[in-house]
Parts: C-alpha cells; structure tokens; sequence
C-alpha cells in the first residue's frame, strides 16, 4: 500500500481578491501592441473582400442546387 507524502494539509493557496481580474486585465491592456491606422485599413478591407468572394461562391451553389433540384428531381420546365 503506497504511502501518503508528508504534504501540510494546512497550507491553503493564497486567496484572490474578488476584482483582482480588473487590475490584471488593464495590466494585460498595457501590453497590447495595437495595429497602426493603415493596418486596420488594409486588414478590415480584406476581410470585406473574402466575405463578398465566399457569399457570391455560396449563392452560385446555391442556385445551382435550386436549378438541379427543380429541373431533374421535380421534373419542372
């Protein structure tokens, strides 16, 4: 049968205050290397143009499935 190791059963880890998060977030806050004006720019307008790609590809899916599903599984004219 395994011993037990001599570990304290009295040392209890040291309590956090309840808002002790809001002074660790603004020093996390402090940290943070924010992109330059240009950057957002550059970056928000590439993200505007993979979604505008990504919904024209997904709508001529879309349309195609709706033209094959009218055409050949309805039999429609």
């Amino acid at each position: 049968m395994p011993t037990k190791s001599p570990v304290s059963s009295t040392a209890k880890p040291k309590k956090k205050s309840r808002f002790a998060f809001i002074g660790e977030t603004i020093s996390d806050l402090k940290k943070v290397v924010w992109p330059s004006k240009q950057e957002t720019l550059r970056l928000t307008m590439l993200v505007l143009i993979v979604c505008v790609i990504i919904g024209a590809f997904l709508g001529a899916i879309d349309y195609g499935f709706t033209q094959f599903v009218s055409k050949v599984l309805l039999g429609g004219g």
